[in-house]
């Protein structure tokens, strides 16, 4: 691999009691469950021969909690940066899309519709998300040139990584999975980020894991 490109191995967070019940968490802090766990440590496994140099993480726990088994298993430190967070979704926090239609309507067709500038009360907009947490992406990838790097975070952080990488537009509806402990590669070089191979989840044998449009996040953001 070139030494002006950064391998990058971005880790969706294993599961959480809200992503079964279809809650939103946003900033909320949602330990993982016994089956996030469980996907934890396998995702470590699947990672233990990849020639990892530097695991970073969201410092909410379920990411980070994670992050923790992959750093123990790569025998690398574990570096948080609240950058990586999802999307603060403000007074939305805690409730299943049902919830919000039936009492914030324009607030869920704004967030069905992909508004780029549209932001729930007391959380960000779609296109100031997408700005923190690529710019963090950028700033990692561009701080590790030649290395390869775990980046563990949320869904709504994934998804704007993979339209970062295959330049989909802000406002285009979701076609792509985002699993629990799913491993998504991409490439970063000083022309920009590039896909490599997205979902994996074999590691996870016939368990799969949850997808982020069926967890809590309905409207893919």
């Amino acid at each position: 691999m070139s030494d002006r490109v950064t391998r990058l191995l971005l880790i969706r967070h294993g599961e959480t009691a809200w992503n079964i019940d279809s809650r939103i968490q946003g900033h909320t802090d949602i330990p993982l469950n016994d089956v996030g766990r469980w996907q934890a440590e396998r995702v470590a496994l699947a990672l233990a021969d990849e020639g990892v140099d530097a695991v970073f993480s969201s410092d909410l726990q379920r990411a980070r909690d994670t992050a923790e088994a992959i750093a123990r298993t790569v025998s690398r430190p574990l570096q948080l940066d609240e950058q990586l967070r999802e999307r603060h979704f403000g007074r939305l926090e805690g409730l299943t899309h049902g919830e919000i239609h039936a009492q914030w309507p324009d607030d869920a067709r704004r967030w069905r519709d992909r508004d780029p500038h549209y932001g729930p009360d007391g959380g960000e907009t779609l296109s100031a998300f997408y700005e923190r947490c690529v710019g963090a992406l950028r700033r990692v990838a561009e701080a590790h040139p030649g290395q390869t790097v775990v980046v563990v975070a949320h869904g709504g952080v994934l998804d704007c990584f993979y339209r970062a990488a295959t330049h989909v537009a802000l406002e285009a509806p979701r076609t792509w999975k985002i699993t629990n402990a799913s491993i998504n590669r991409v490439l970063y070089s000083p022309e920009g980020f590039s896909l490599v191979a997205w979902a994996d989840t074999r590691h996870l044998d016939a368990d799969g894991g949850l997808d982020e449009a069926t967890d809590g996040v309905v409207a893919p953001a």
